[in-house]
């Protein structure tokens, strides 16, 4: 009735025609009838299928209204051995469709179908091509006005373009080849309009490295300088942000992805194949990349996922039995907030968790919500309908302690995720994806729905472009309306939606053979607990506890899917490099001392090699036979040691023999929470200890050489004396005026002075 109430003051002519078509239609669906209007049936399908391959590059406008037309380009390839002569490729237009799983139906089917497919519109519409030889690529341009293509009531029509000819094999007119696809029909805004929502995401692949420069600025070290190929024109991330600044989209960010890029701004190196680094030569880009993502995003809401986009189910499946794993969730939450807020200047919500896929069980809702995000992005073929309800629901779905399931809509979310490179396979999808979009709308629901759209992760370029043309499909607003993911999360719920959280038994098994593995989390912590020994004895710990930190969270990240061994290299090389920093504090090893007397001093040294100062040290000396040797009356002896950058300090240990022979002594340092520190070193002290009555005997013997040596003097000095004394009585051969004196009776003689 109502069809006939539709028709009525309609011109006889396009009424008749159009009953005679749904006639045609319905009467082939009946086989014996179908040999009559197509045969024959099944020589068509058989010639068909291996004859010419239809490709449709271009449907413009893809949701056409009243007074358009609708122009379709595309390719026909003659895949036969036989030419193909008087072919014309024309167009199909079938009844609306019904839901939304006659839509996939028709997009899976191949080949043409007598009874199924409907037949051509007005021949003067249809593309003639005289002669298409074997192997040969012919171009073609269907056009014609939307008025004729006789769409009676809102909907998803079929749309088939076939080519139709013969051969010397077949005489007789067939269908040779045919590619489906859909026209979404709303010339009108709807009453009851959907909200959809579309998450955009920028995300990357871990880059950066632990390893800094000793600079003030601590110049960043990247693994390579592969972003570049991301950020410069024509890059997937630069087109994620040209085709994203002009389209009603909620940006979903991996701060990660800001600080890095933020860090090439400001200078930075790349590490070389022979260890060494060499200056990153992409400044420009970055900032140029960076300067349009924050103009694109003013006045749009953002998204921060947690610092480095960690994964959810790896973290619940295999890392929450790992001491310290979850806890480092709520850090990276906050670096996300302070990230976008600091480098694009605009304010972000960090109260969304995205699992790999939207796949959940329990325990992934548990890890998600742990660091305060209340709402989790899903999807529906992990939040699986009953299909009592007859439609789908809303988005939003309480599952229980304040946690709401923000469901996306599986097909919506996957339609991009093939190869869009080849623009008939952009075309078909972006096609199926407004005719799902419209096919929403259209169910039977007494209140406007919200819907969410979370596509793969890292789109590819061409995905992306796919993404925002479907997007741009929607702009007339004719049964959509945007929103953002905020609004989404927001939205009443459907009182009679699935709220059951599916088991862990049914988490799909290809994502959990990509998860990190249970060794990947006990490595993590190792370099957690390194970590956090080595910066207590720093003065300036925010040096090595930021880049750390960041680099911690990058182990965790979801872009290591699928990637196991460059993951466990990337977990090796952080922890190789923080002990390397470590042992640049160390006690100084020490060769063997003699230790000659009762006390004396034993010197140890410690060496900085890093750039700041290290304090909240312990020195710490022990004597293995303190029987022998002891350090202020025990056998051990300690001191505290502060050591300026690039220096070396000595400490000074007093030191008491007992006893003679050689005592081993180790030197060890510990942080003030008498947690040992590097290596310890270990040195003999060849000891040896005097006894008072040795020393009286040896002070005796210094004695006697004193008196030996002052008599030997007096000795000396009385012999030279005489010696003088008989050398001045001798006469003098220079003095003839003096007379010779007379000896006798006298045992002297007299001088003269001169």
């Amino acid at each position: 009735m109502a069809e006939a109430a539709d028709i009525q003051g309609a011109s006889p002519a396009p009424v008749r025609r159009r009953w005679l078509r749904r006639a045609i239609v319905l009467l082939a669906g009946t086989p014996v009838l179908a040999a009559l209007v197509y045969a024959p049936a099944p020589q068509a399908e058989a010639a068909q299928a291996s004859s010419v391959d239809v490709q449709l590059v271009s449907m413009a406008p893809s949701a056409p209204v009243k007074g358009d037309t609708l122009t379709i380009e595309g390719t026909v390839v003659n895949t036969g051995s036989e030419t193909i002569t008087d072919a014309h490729v024309g167009l199909r237009v079938g009844p609306a469709l019904t839901d939304r799983s006659s839509i996939d139906e028709t997009a899976d089917r191949n080949g043409f179908r007598a009874g199924t497919d409907p037949g051509e519109i007005d021949p003067a519409y249809a593309v003639k091509i005289a002669s298409l030889p074997s192997k040969v690529t012919q171009n073609f341009t269907l056009t014609v006005p939307v008025n004729k293509l006789e769409l009676d009531k809102d909907g998803v029509y079929q749309l088939g373009v076939s080519l139709s000819g013969v051969t010397d094999s077949r005489p007789s007119e067939q269908v040779l080849g045919i590619k489906r696809t859909f026209l979404p029909w709303q010339p009108e805004a709807a009453a009851k309009r959907s909200q959809l929502t579309y998450a955009w995401p920028l995300i990357s692949t871990t880059r950066v490295t632990a390893e800094t420069g000793s600079d003030e600025l601590q110049t960043p070290v990247f693994l390579d300088d592969s972003l570049y190929e991301e950020l410069k024109p024509g890059g997937r991330l630069e087109q994620m942000v040209t085709l994203g600044k002009d389209l009603p989209i909620t940006w979903v960010i991996d701060p990660d992805l800001l600080y890095t890029v933020d860090a090439m701004t400001k200078g930075y190196r790349v590490r070389g194949a022979n260890g060494k680094t060499v200056q990153g030569k992409n400044k420009a880009v970055a900032e140029q990349w960076l300067s349009s993502l924050e103009a694109a995003v003013q006045g749009k809401k953002v998204v921060a996922l947690p610092f480095a986009d960690p994964d959810l189910a790896s973290l619940a499946h295999h890392g929450k039995d790992v001491s310290g794993t979850l806890g480092q969730l709520r850090p990276a939450t906050d670096k996300a907030k302070q990230a976008v807020e600091t480098v694009l200047h605009v304010p972000a919500s960090t109260d969304f968790s995205w699992p790999v896929n939207g796949a959940i069980d329990p325990s992934i809702v548990n890890v998600a919500t742990s660091a305060g995000a209340h709402n989790v992005l899903t999807r529906s073929d992990s939040l699986v309908e009953s299909g009592a309800l007859g439609y789908t629901p809303s988005a939003a779905r309480p599952i229980g302690a304040g946690t709401t399931a923000v469901v996306a809509d599986a097909e919506l979310s996957t339609a991009f995720e093939g190869d869009m490179l080849n623009a008939g396979s952009s075309t078909l999808a972006v096609q199926r994806f407004l005719a799902h979009s419209l096919a929403l709308n259209l169910q039977k629901t007494d209140e406007p729905r919200s819907f969410v759209v979370a596509p793969q992760r890292m789109p590819t370029v061409s995905q992306a472009r796919s993404m925002a043309a479907a997007i741009r499909g929607l702009q007339g607003g004719r049964w959509t309306q945007p929103a953002d993911l905020e609004a989404a999360a927001a939205a009443k719920p459907d009182p009679g939606a699935t709220t059951q959280v599916p088991g862990a038994g049914q988490y799909p098994e290809d994502l959990r053979k990509q998860e990190l593995p249970v060794s990947a989390f006990e490595k993590i912590r190792t370099t957690q607990n390194t970590l956090d020994h080595f910066k207590v004895i720093l003065a300036a710990p925010d040096r090595v506890e930021i880049p750390f930190g960041n680099t911690i969270n990058r182990e965790m990240s979801t872009s290591w899917r699928g990637r196991p061994d460059e993951a466990r290299l990337y977990r090796d090389q952080v922890q190789e490099y923080l002990i390397g920093l470590t042992e640049k504090v160390k006690v100084i090893p020490k060769s063997d001392a003699t230790l000659s007397g009762h006390s004396a001093t034993i010197p140890v040294s410690v060496q900085n090699s890093l750039v700041q100062d290290v304090h909240d040290l312990v020195l710490r000396v022990k004597s293995a036979n303190p029987s022998r040797l002891m350090f202020n009356g025990s056998g051990q002896a300690e001191q505290q040691v502060t050591v300026q950058g690039d220096h070396t300090q000595t400490v000074k240990f007093p030191a008491n023999a007992t006893a003679s022979g050689p005592v081993e002594v180790t030197a060890q340092l510990f942080t003030k929470d008498g947690i040992p520190y590097g290596k310890e070193r270990r040195f003999t002290v060849e000891a040896t200890e005097i006894t008072p009555t040795v020393m009286l005997v040896i002070a005796g013997g210094v004695l006697l050489l004193v008196l030996a040596g002052i008599k030997m003097y007096a000795s000396r000095k009385r012999v030279a004396a005489r010696a003088a004394a008989e050398e001045s009585t001798q006469p003098s051969d220079e003095s003839p005026d003096t007379e010779p004196q007379s000896t006798e009776g006298s045992g002297t003689s007299e001088t003269v002075d001169r």
